[in-house]
């Protein structure tokens, strides 16, 4: 019987339930990137894997197998009782490593001894990157953007949450990049995600969508970590084009609930980052409003003063203008003027 399975086969068995992939590298590797909705169930820590390398390049082969198996023995039990309990409720676990080798190959003959559903990823994540890199400007190409622009604070993020809420097809590509795309983007959110992972979830966002009609926001190149692939860039750029437009408190009011929560570190880290660009006496003012709780006026001052500037600089060509005073009224706005007239336009033909 088969035991390994090409990720273009086991895509669609995804959805059903149950198949589950289970990443078998380190915590570091799986933190990086990895196959969206994957587990980490890792067979060496990133210590292990790091000495074992070392062997392996150093020493010898033997030598590096040996230090292998005796970092596996210690985890094997934990191991088997917690892919037990996952075996449960998914009769086909999918194991995968960098590129189908040693990991991911004892782990399954180990469980398939057992009479336990495990299979192989073939060629692993280096197989699924591959995968990833051929189709992903492919599913792209029909797509069909409509790009939210906006000043900063008017809350074009929310108004992509309720359009998906709506039914709408939304690809929110700062959420692929966990990143909002601006000096202060990180803030709260932890790490950017890289590259590949920003990729990969991008390739998911369109892989899902129930048609070409897309609903997207408008960023610069790069957010984070991430650069947003040409191909797809000149879709953001090409697109019909979008303005969203709220008032000073309304806008004040979405930076807050975004920014500030238990964040103080973080926003004064990313202020400092500010200083050439809006001068250091500027800076330790907003730092100590900052430290006094002040946030509205720090938040006014940066949007009035840096952010609203830049992006009158930077002016477009708009197909449609909204005032969001509300996400939910704004998104079924959208929805009328872009989705229901196209059906509308569609059936008139």
């Amino acid at each position: 019987m088969f035991t390994d399975i090409k990720y273009e086969d086991l895509r669609d068995k995804l959805s059903s339930g149950e198949y589950i992939l289970i990443d078998v590298r380190t915590p570091l590797e799986y933190k990086e990137e990895t196959i969206p909705g994957a587990i980490n169930i890792p067979i060496f820590t990133n210590e292990e894997r790091a000495e074992i390398g070392t062997a392996y390049a150093q020493e010898s082969v033997d030598k590096a197998k040996m230090l292998g198996i005796e970092a596996v023995s210690k985890r094997l039990p934990q191991m088997f009782q917690e892919l037990l309990q996952i075996s449960k409720d998914y009769p086909h676990m999918v194991f995968f490593c960098a590129r189908g080798g040693f990991r991911s190959t004892s782990i399954v003959s180990l469980l398939r001894s057992l009479k336990i559903g495990a299979l192989k990823l073939d060629g692993g994540y280096k197989a699924y990157r591959a995968y990833i890199n051929d189709n992903l400007p492919k599913i792209a190409e029909p797509v069909d953007l409509v790009v939210l622009y906006g000043n900063t604070g008017t809350g074009k993020t929310q108004v992509l949450d309720a359009l998906r809420a709506q039914g709408a097809d939304v690809l929110d590509l700062e959420a692929c990049a966990n990143h909002r795309g601006s000096t202060l983007g990180s803030v709260g959110l932890g790490e950017p995600n890289s590259q590949k992972m920003f990729e990969s979830l991008v390739f998911e966002e369109l892989a899902g969508r129930k048609g070409n009609l897309v609903f997207a926001e408008g960023e610069s190149k790069r957010i984070g970590r991430s650069v947003i692939p040409e191909y797809l860039f000149d879709k953001i750029r090409n697109g019909r084009h979008v303005r969203v437009t709220a008032p000073m408190e309304q806008r004040i009011k979405n930076i807050m609930a975004d920014y500030v929560y238990d964040t103080d570190d973080e926003l004064i880290e990313a202020l400092n980052h500010l200083r050439k660009r809006v001068g250091n006496d500027v800076i330790d003012k907003y730092i100590i409003e900052v430290r006094n709780g002040n946030y509205p006026v720090v938040v006014e001052e940066l949007m009035r003063d840096y952010y609203d500037p830049m992006y009158e600089h930077n002016p477009k060509n708009y197909v449609f203008e909204v005032e969001n005073l509300d996400p939910e009224e704004t998104a079924r706005n959208l929805i009328e003027r872009f989705l229901n007239s196209q059906f509308t336009e569609h059936n008139s033909q």
